[in-house]
């Protein structure tokens, strides 16, 4: 990918979240993207007869900077952040449903994720897999790969061609799985994992769109060895972000227990191996214990909340997203593709919403069902917290990388609920979250560069 590409700027509206609370949605906006990708200027409510006069005192000369020009029903919001992926299981989706997540892995996954010892098979699925979320607007994705480093560098020279920014993670897992789909041993997972790690750095030195992530699938898949290697490299490499499934079903929690009854519960087990931190992002996190929580806090780890999943696979679980956030815990969201049956980070804000409303039942008030807003800061900025990149995305902040969309709302080929004369930005930007899809999605920016 180049480091530099062509100057650009933005006439028009511009959407983005500020805070859970704040949606900052700014008409007549002018948004200069330099050369290196990264946003060098947002005004407000620059009159078009003024952009020109403007670009001009940025230092830039009118006939070559190319400028794009929003009409009505089009505006940019950030790019969506996936925070829990398994892009393996890209095929899958949808297959298994109502079955309890372990047998779920046992009958349908793990068989699937074996198919990607092919490298052939790795290279045509994850183009698939990673065309499909662009189109969809992730922008960035946190990636569990199968457990194969090979196809695991695969993923990530993949992201790396078509543009897309990622966390890659070579799955661990050496017990509880079929001899044919497991690692060796735990020294065999952590020579594979070294290996890869090595040829990540290599790849993309600077971290410029691909970092490696540490991805112990679950502690039912690891043993003691394995995942106090893990915890070594973590401590060793204490910039590497660390991802893994977190008291996400009532089955899977006892089953850990059996296999660690020393520990009182899950936060206290990633604890003692050093791979609960601040880079920690855990996947679901339905049924967390007070005493638990606070160790979250304490390490201010981050949560991938993935509503689709936890409503689809097994029974409908809702996690106390709202918990989460009052006391300050980093929530973003995720597709789980495949537990997750759709790719679509719009669709994972509409079910957020959902399980927002069953949540306020269950709670009988005392946790407010999300709002819009809420629910599309949790799918940009609040992602970009969880993954520890809210310094260079989520938003556009003057600095950040220009990864955005660039959203038509009046495009004849789709079924969004028509944009009417009398539509307010609002209104046309909710049509858009409850009713639109990849149709209205027109450009794709990563770092300045248009990818779809």
């Amino acid at each position: 990918m180049a480091q530099e590409t062509s100057p650009l700027a933005f006439h028009g509206t511009v959407i983005h979240s500020l805070s859970p609370s704040e949606l900052e949605i700014l008409e007549d906006c002018l948004l200069v993207v330099a050369g290196d990708g990264t946003i060098q200027a947002i005004h407000k409510s620059v009159p078009r007869s003024d952009v020109d006069a403007l670009l001009s005192a940025l230092g830039h000369t009118p006939d070559v900077i190319s400028v794009r020009y929003l009409d009505r029903g089009q505006f940019l919001c950030p790019g969506f952040v996936d925070t829990h992926n398994h892009a393996p299981q890209w095929a899958q989706r949808g297959v298994g449903r109502g079955q309890s997540l372990l047998d779920w892995l046992e009958e349908v996954t793990f068989a699937h994720e074996a198919k990607f010892e092919d490298p052939g098979y790795a290279r045509r699925m994850y183009a698939a897999c990673v065309r499909g979320f662009v189109r969809q607007g992730i922008t960035t994705a946190a990636y569990y790969g199968s457990k194969h480093g090979e196809a695991s560098k695969i993923l990530a020279e993949t992201c790396l061609a078509l543009g897309q920014r990622a966390l890659v993670g070579k799955c661990n897992m050496n017990r509880n799985a079929p001899d044919w789909y497991r690692d060796a041993s735990a020294a065999d997972s952590l020579r594979e994992t070294h290996d890869f790690l090595d040829h990540l750095r290599r790849l993309d030195p600077e971290r410029r769109l691909v970092t490696p992530v540490l991805t112990p699938r679950f502690a039912i898949s690891c043993d003691r060895d394995l995942l106090a290697g893990l915890g070594d490299l973590a401590r060793a490499h204490p910039d590497l972000p660390i991802q893994t499934h977190f008291d996400e079903a009532e089955q899977e929690m006892a089953f850990t227990r059996q296999l660690f009854p020393e520990f009182p519960h899950e936060a206290a087990l990633y604890e003692h191996f050093g791979l609960l931190t601040e880079r920690t992002i855990l996947a679901h996190c339905i049924f967390v214990s007070e005493e638990e929580l606070r160790l979250l806090e304490e390490r201010r780890c981050g949560i991938a909340h993935c509503p689709i999943a936890n409503t689809t696979v097994g029974p409908f679980m809702v996690a106390p997203v709202r918990e989460y956030l009052r006391r300050g815990l980093k929530v973003g969201l995720g597709t789980d593709s495949g537990g997750g049956y759709s790719s679509s980070m719009l669709d994972v804000m509409r079910q957020a919403f959902v399980v927002s409303l069953a949540r306020q039942t269950q709670t009988h008030g005392r946790d407010p069902a999300w709002t819009l807003a809420e629910c599309f800061f949790l799918a940009t900025l609040g992602g970009a917290q969880v993954c520890g990149l809210d310094a260079k995305i989520g938003n556009f902040a003057v600095g950040k990388a220009f990864d955005a969309l660039e959203v038509h709302t009046t495009v004849e080929t789709g079924i969004m609920a028509p944009v009417e004369e009398d539509d307010s930005t609002e209104v046309v930007w909710e049509k858009f979250l409850m009713t639109g899809d990849d149709r209205n999605i027109a450009r794709v920016y990563v770092q300045g560069r248009s990818i779809k």
